[in-house]
């Protein structure tokens, strides 16, 4: 287990900066598709809502209820969310679980603001609530092309 010197680390003046000020933190009145995501470990809760439009995210809203490191999280996902088509928001979530996961690279831009969270990867526990946003995310995306489909 990290020592406490590098669990105060974790929590970054950039971390606490970010979780500070999450884009896009309001619902949305109409979206074309709602997820809402829990994390059983720590109970954080995130819900995304996307409007979509030719493929990509027009319109994007969420509630953020997690710790620093979730908030941080759904703060560079909502700074980067807006014009993404579902592929690359899949690409950053799955990118995002192996740079936790795995040792994996940084996601690319413009994802790339997941970097503030590498130090994370030794907390294990905090895994599923950095993940919730871009999660939730991914499965309002594909709600909202399924029914775009139909």
């Amino acid at each position: 287990m990290p020592a406490d010197t590098d669990l105060i680390k974790l929590y970054s003046n950039r971390i606490l900066a970010l979780a500070a000020d999450i884009p896009h933190h309001a619902r949305l009145p109409d979206p074309d598709a709602s997820v809402k995501k829990r994390s059983p470990l720590c109970g954080s809760t995130v819900t995304v809502d996307v409007n979509v439009a030719d493929g990509k995210i027009v319109g994007f809203g969420q509630d953020v209820k997690a710790c620093a490191l979730g908030q941080a999280a759904a703060a560079v996902a909502g700074g980067a969310i807006i014009g993404r088509t579902l592929d690359e928001v899949i690409v950053a979530r799955d990118s995002l679980r192996a740079m936790l996961k795995s040792g994996g690279p940084v996601p690319s831009a413009p994802f790339d603001g997941f970097e503030v969270l590498e130090p994370a990867r030794e907390y294990k526990n905090r895994h599923a609530s950095i993940l919730l946003s871009i999660e939730a995310t991914v499965e309002a995306m594909e709600q909202a092309v399924q029914s775009d489909c139909a």
